[in-house]
C-alpha cells in the first residue's frame, strides 16, 4: 500500500502580482478606497457644520473638517504627483493637487475639499473596477497547486511545487489540479484543460509508450499524453512526468506574458500618450490665460479669476481620456485569455481588429498536418467491402505514414471475423507493398508500380482523384485490379466555417499559402472556401506572399508558430496555434492559441473589433466631457458639478470596458464544429 507522507516544512505559496497602478501603490486599493470614502465623512461633516447649522463656529468647526478631507483625500494624489513631477511629466493628479490647493488658497476650503473627495473616490473606485479584469489575470496564477505528491520509490511524498524537477513522477489523484507540465506515465483520465487551452469539454489522457523517448524528445508527446499545470484531472488516478519546473511551465508563461501584455500599447494609446505630454502643459497656459484675462481685462477680483481658472484646470483634465484605451486593452487582453488565447498587449488587440486579410498556412492549420483515408472507390464489379478487406490486410503489416493513415480508415469498416491475412509481405521502396492473401498475390502502391498494365477504367478512377489532389493508391488482387485508395492531409471539418464566418467579419481576402503542389493547394483551397490557393512556395516565398498582402492593408497569419515564424513574423500580426505544447510558439506569436482549434479565430477578430469599438467610444465620450465642462466652467458651473461629471466620466468609461470581460461568454466558437485531431 502507498504511503503518504507530509513534507518538514511547508513553504508559502506565493500569490503572483502584478504591476501596481499608479494610484494604491502605497497601500492597495483597499487603502484608496478606505480613505477616499474617510474624506467623504469629513466633507459631509464639515458642509454641514458650514451651510446647514446657524452661528456654527465655522473656523474652528468647518475648517478642521475640510482640512481633514485634504489629507485624507489627497494623500495617494500628492503621493502620485510628486512621482510624476520628479520624473519630470505633470499629470492629472497633479493638476487635480493645484486646483484644491488653489482652492484653499482662496479661502474656498469646501469646494477645494470636496474636489479631493469625488477625484479620490472616483480614481478608488476605478481601482476597484481595473481589479476585476486584473482578477481574471490573477486568478490564472492561483491554478497550480502550491503542493504535489512525488512518487519516491514505494512512497508517495508531499513537496512543494516550486521544488519539482524535470523527470519527477507526480501522483495526480482523480479531481486533484495538476501541478506541473509532463505527460502521462500511468493511468487513463479526462482532463478539464479549459484554463489552458480554453477548451469547454474535458480532453482524453493515456499513457506515452515511451518515457525516455518522451523525456528526450518532449515536442514529439502526442497531446493525449501531454497534460499542463493547474489543469483538473477527471476521475482517473494518473501518473504524470514533470517536464518543466514551475518556473517555466505553461502557466507561468502564460500568466507572465498576459501580465506585460499591458506594457504593449497599442498605436492609439501611444498616440494618446504622445496628446498628453502637449495637453497638459496646453492645459496650464489656458489655465493662466483665464486667470490674467479675468483679473487683468474684466478687472474682477483676484480671487474670482483664479476660483475660475481652478474650474478650467479641473474640467480640462484628461482622466477619462488617459484611462479610456488601457481599461478596454486590459479587459480584452483578459477576456481574450479566458478562452484560451494568449494577445500580447494593446498592438496586436488593435489590429487585430483592422486586418483586411488572413494568410492560413496549409499544413497544421487549415489540415491536420497528417494523411487521411478520404477515397475507397471500388473498379466496375468490385464491392467496396473487398477493396478495404484487401487494402487492410496488405498495409497493416507496413509501417509508413501512407499505410498508417489507410490502416486507420479501414479498421473501422472491416469486422475482426472478416479480415484477411497477408503472407510474405515485401515492401518495395517508394512503389508500394506486395504480399500473398488466400494463395493468391495481392499488391498496393502508386502508378509507377503498375506502369503499363492499368486498365482504362482504373486510369480514369486514379486521374479523377488525382485532379481532386490525392495521393493514389491502386489495389489489384489475384490479377484483378480491385479499385484505387485516396488519401490526402484532409481539412479540419471546421475550417470550411471558420473561412465563411471570417468572410461575413469582413475581412476582405482569406488566402491559403503551402509548400505542397498547386494542385494540392487548390483542392484544399476549393474545399475550406478560400479567396486564394498558393503552392509550390518555400519558406521565402510564403514572406513575400505576406508582404504582398501587407502592402494592401493590415495582415494576419496563422501558422504554428515553429516553420512558419518568418511570415509570421513579416505580417501585421502573427497568430500561433497550439501553443500550449510550443514554448517557441509562446515566445514568437503575436497572439498564441493555446489549443489546436482554429475554430477560435473568427472569435479573436470579433473580441478585437469590440475592444476597437470600446476604445473608439472611451476615446469620444472622454473629449465629449471636455468639451462641454471647459466652456460650462468658464460660464459659471461651480466646482460640485464640474468635478462630479468629470470623475463619473471616469468611472462609467472603465465600467464600458469592463463590458469585454463578459464579450461573447460562451461563444468562442459561434456554432463552428470542431473535430478532435484524428488518432
Amino acid at each position: 500500500m502507498e504511503q503518504t507522507t507530509r513534507a518538514d516544512e511547508k513553504h508559502t505559496h506565493t500569490k503572483g502580482q502584478g504591476a501596481d497602478h499608479e494610484h494604491g501603490h502605497l497601500g492597495g486599493p483597499a487603502w484608496e478606497l478606505g480613505f477616499a470614502i474617510t474624506s467623504g465623512v469629513t466633507y459631509i461633516a464639515g458642509a454641514i457644520f458650514e451651510y446647514f447649522v446657524p452661528g456654527a463656529p465655522v473656523v474652528q468647526v468647518a475648517i478642521p473638517l475640510f482640512l481633514a478631507t485634504y489629507f485624507f483625500g489627497g494623500f495617494f494624489t500628492f503621493a502620485t504627483a510628486i512621482r510624476s513631477v520628479m520624473r519630470g511629466r505633470f499629470e492629472v493628479d497633479f493638476l487635480m493637487l493645484v486646483a484644491a490647493i488653489g482652492a484653499a488658497s482662496v479661502g474656498r476650503f469646501a469646494e477645494g475639499a470636496v474636489l479631493l473627495f469625488l477625484f479620490s473616490l472616483g480614481h478608488a473606485l476605478e481601482e476597484y473596477a481595473m481589479g476585476r479584469a486584473k482578477k481574471s489575470i490573477e486568478a490564472l496564477a492561483e491554478l497550480a497547486p502550491p503542493f504535489a505528491l512525488v512518487r519516491v520509490g514505494d512512497e508517495v511524498v508531499e513537496r512543494p511545487t516550486e521544488e519539482l524537477e524535470i523527470g519527477d513522477v507526480v501522483v495526480v489523484r482523480p479531481h486533484a489540479r495538476i501541478p506541473a507540465d509532463g505527460f502521462v506515465l500511468v493511468g487513463n483520465s479526462a482532463v478539464d484543460q479549459a484554463a489552458i487551452t480554453g477548451e469547454s469539454i474535458p480532453a482524453e489522457k493515456s499513457p506515452a509508450p515511451d518515457r525516455e523517448d518522451a523525456l528526450a524528445n518532449p515536442g514529439r508527446i502526442d497531446e493525449t499524453s501531454r497534460v499542463f499545470a493547474g489543469t483538473v484531472n477527471g476521475s482517473g488516478s494518473l501518473d504524470v512526468v514533470v517536464l518543466a519546473v514551475a518556473a517555466d511551465s505553461t502557466l507561468s508563461r502564460v500568466v507572465t506574458m498576459v501580465r506585460e501584455a499591458d506594457d504593449t500599447k497599442s498605436s492609439t494609446q501611444r498616440f494618446i500618450d504622445r496628446f498628453q505630454r502637449w495637453y497638459v502643459p496646453l492645459v496650464i497656459a489656458l489655465v493662466l490665460v483665464v486667470l490674467a484675462f479675468g483679473w487683468l481685462v474684466l478687472s474682477e477680483p483676484f480671487a474670482d479669476s483664479f476660483y475660475r481658472a481652478m474650474l478650467v484646470l479641473v474640467a480640462a483634465s484628461p482622466c477619462a481620456l488617459a484611462v479610456a484605451t488601457p481599461a478596454a486593452v486590459l479587459s480584452g487582453v483578459a477576456r481574450a485569455a479566458r478562452a484560451g488565447l494568449l494577445v500580447k498587449g494593446g498592438g496586436p488587440l488593435e489590429t487585430l481588429g483592422k486586418v483586411k486579410s488572413i494568410a492560413f498556412d496549409k499544413t497544421g492549420t487549415l489540415t491536420w498536418g497528417q494523411p487521411r483515408l478520404t477515397d475507397i472507390t471500388p473498379a466496375p464489379g468490385v464491392t467496396a467491402e473487398e477493396l478495404s478487406r484487401v487494402a487492410l490486410a496488405l498495409e497493416s503489416s507496413v509501417d509508413h505514414p501512407l499505410a498508417t493513415a489507410i490502416v486507420t480508415g479501414l479498421e473501422p469498416d472491416v469486422p475482426a471475423d472478416q479480415r484477411l491475412q497477408a503472407a510474405d509481405v515485401e515492401s518495395i521502396t517508394g512503389q508500394g507493398v506486395r504480399a500473398e492473401i488466400d494463395g493468391q498475390q495481392a499488391e498496393l502502391g502508386s502508378l509507377r508500380m503498375f506502369t503499363g498494365d492499368l486498365t482504362p477504367e482504373i486510369e480514369t478512377l486514379a486521374r479523377d482523384l488525382q485532379d481532386a489532389g490525392r495521393t493514389i493508391m491502386v489495389v489489384r488482387w489475384g490479377g484483378r485490379f480491385l479499385g484505387v485508395l485516396g488519401v490526402m492531409d484532409a481539412p479540419r471539418a471546421e475550417a470550411k466555417a471558420v473561412i465563411s464566418s471570417l468572410r461575413g467579419s469582413g475581412v476582405d481576402q482569406l488566402v491559403m499559402i503551402s509548400g505542397d503542389n498547386q494542385r494540392v493547394a487548390d483542392a484544399i483551397g476549393a474545399e475550406v472556401g478560400v479567396d486564394t490557393a498558393r503552392g509550390d512556395l518555400m519558406p521565402e516565398d510564403k514572406v513575400t506572399t505576406v508582404r504582398t498582402l501587407s502592402a494592401q492593408g493590415d495582415t494576419a497569419m496563422v501558422g504554428d508558430g515553429v516553420n512558419d515564424a518568418p511570415a509570421m513574423a513579416n505580417a501585421s500580426v502573427g497568430v500561433a496555434m497550439g501553443a500550449a505544447s510550443s514554448a517557441v510558439a509562446l515566445e514568437t506569436a503575436d497572439v498564441a492559441l493555446m489549443s489546436d482549434d482554429i475554430g477560435k479565430v473568427p472569435f479573436l477578430i470579433r473580441l478585437s473589433r469590440a475592444s476597437s469599438r470600446i476604445i473608439r467610444q472611451n476615446l469620444i465620450a472622454s473629449l465629449v466631457i471636455v468639451g462641454f465642462l471647459v466652456p460650462a466652467s468658464l460660464l459659471g458651473l461651480q466646482m460640485g458639478p464640474v468635478v462630479f461629471i468629470h470623475e463619473g466620466s471616469t468611472f462609467l468609461v472603465v465600467l464600458n470596458a469592463l463590458r469585454l470581460l463578459r464579450y461573447g461568454n460562451g461563444d468562442e466558437h459561434s456554432g463552428i464544429a470542431h473535430e478532435s485531431r484524428p488518432a
